[in-house]
Order: structure tokens, then C-alpha cells, then sequence
């Protein structure tokens, strides 16, 4: 999952850079113009580093319950935290205004626009994702009752969950990719994925927290610790 992620940023990152230097406006204005792709990803990076600190220091986990709120709470401020500095940035690297092809006409406002909706979309995803996969919500909770009557019905209850959980998340990337390219094209879209992936190193943090631990617990298991251990 993280070389899938890691591959969709690069992916958005090179589309975005083709598309802008098809722009004379932002060729004109230099290299920070240009390269306003990657400074929206060098941003994600110092606010994901800084949002960590809600975990470990501003926020601890004192209890097994506070771990899903702290690390939603970690998404919903770097996603914050991303939507205030894009802003400025924008307006400090791009050009007044800059045509992308021969029908759009972008502003920083709209390369703004582009990025905050990727962002928020891509945390109301991740809420979304997390409200179908955690043991704490009902979903999640019906599937384990359905296996009670057999493995058919959890298959059936299971096929059809997963089938339900992906209409909010299809919507909400349709909504994105609609809003981006009407306001600059493709670089625009390219601009929403990137929004999408801006806080990635938060999110990748979170993911790799699972593998982590259970390769503690099956080394733990195989050195015959206690039980407790694991």
C-alpha cells in the first residue's frame, strides 16, 4: 500500500509539472512558479512533522480508546494546517493569472481552490474509510455477526458492505476531479491529486503502525515471551 501511495504522488507530481511548463505565463515567472507542485509536498511534509507531535507530546494516548481519535484528530489538523499555507503560497509563486491551453485561464485563486479540494477530500475519505474498517463503528461490527450463521453470510454481508463503503469515496474523488479540471484544466486535476496526497506522510504514518506491531507480536510469539507481551 505505501509503494501504491508513494507511486501515486510521483505520478501526480510529474503530471503537474508536465502540464504548467505548457504555460508560458509560469515559464516566465521562474523556477518557483514551476515548481509549485513540490512545494505544495515539501509543505505536507513540515506539517506532518509537526502534527506528529499531537501523538507523542500536545495529545498523548493514555488509553486504547483515545488511539483512533488522536490519529483522526491528526489528519483533520494537517489537513488544516496544509489548506492555511497553500493560500499564501500560491499567491507568492504563481503568476497573477496563466493560461493552461487554449481554455482555461487559471489564477493562484483557483490553484488554491484545486489543492484545498483534493486535501479535504482526501480526509473525508479517510473518515469515510475508517467508519467501514473499524471494529469501533457498525459496519464492521454487522459483518462479525453475520459470520455467527455461516460463511456464506459473511461472504454475502462482506461483498456487499465493501460494495456500499465505495460510493461516498467514488463521489467524493468525481467531485474533486470535476472542480479541478473546471478551474484549470488538467493542471488542475494534477494540482487535486496532489491535494489528495498532501498530507501523506501523516497517513502513511498511521498505516505502517499495523505491520509494525505485528511483526512485534510474532516475534514476540516465536521467542516464547509471555502472553502479555504480545
Amino acid at each position: 500500500m505505501g509503494s501504491d501511495l508513494f507511486g501515486s504522488l510521483a505520478e501526480s507530481t510529474c503530471a503537474a509539472l508536465v502540464i504548467s511548463t505548457q504555460s508560458a505565463a509560469i515559464i516566465k515567472a521562474g523556477w518557483a512558479a514551476v515548481l509549485f507542485p513540490l512545494e505544495i509536498t515539501a509543505i505536507g511534509i513540515f506539517v506532518s512533522a509537526f502534527t506528529s507531535f499531537l501523538a507523542t507530546d500536545l495529545w498523548p494516548v493514555k488509553k486504547e480508546s483515545d488511539v483512533e481519535t488522536v490519529l483522526k484528530v491528526q489528519l483533520f489538523v494537517a489537513t488544516t494546517l496544509m489548506t492555511a499555507f497553500t493560500y499564501p503560497l500560491a499567491n507568492a509563486v504563481l503568476p497573477a493569472s496563466f493560461a493552461i491551453g487554449a481554455d482555461y485561464v487559471a489564477t493562484p485563486l483557483t490553484a488554491f481552490a484545486c489543492v484545498s479540494v483534493g486535501l479535504w477530500g482526501g480526509c473525508f475519505v479517510g473518515f469515510v474509510t475508517e467508519y467501514f474498517t473499524s471494529h469501533s463503528y457498525t459496519p464492521v461490527r454487522e459483518v462479525a455477526q453475520a459470520c455467527e450463521t455461516g460463511a456464506a453470510t459473511n461472504i454475502i454481508y462482506g461483498l456487499a458492505l465493501g460494495y456500499k463503503s465505495a460510493i461516498i469515496p467514488i463521489t467524493i474523488i468525481s467531485i474533486a476531479v470535476y472542480v479541478g479540471f473546471h478551474s484549470a484544466g488538467m493542471y488542475g486535476v494534477a494540482l487535486a491529486a496532489l491535494g489528495f496526497l498532501g498530507t501523506l506522510a501523516t497517513c502513511l504514518a498511521i498505516d505502517v503502525y499495523g505491520p509494525i506491531c505485528d511483526n512485534a507480536g510474532g516475534i514476540a510469539e516465536m521467542a516464547e515471551l509471555p502472553a502479555e507481551v504480545r
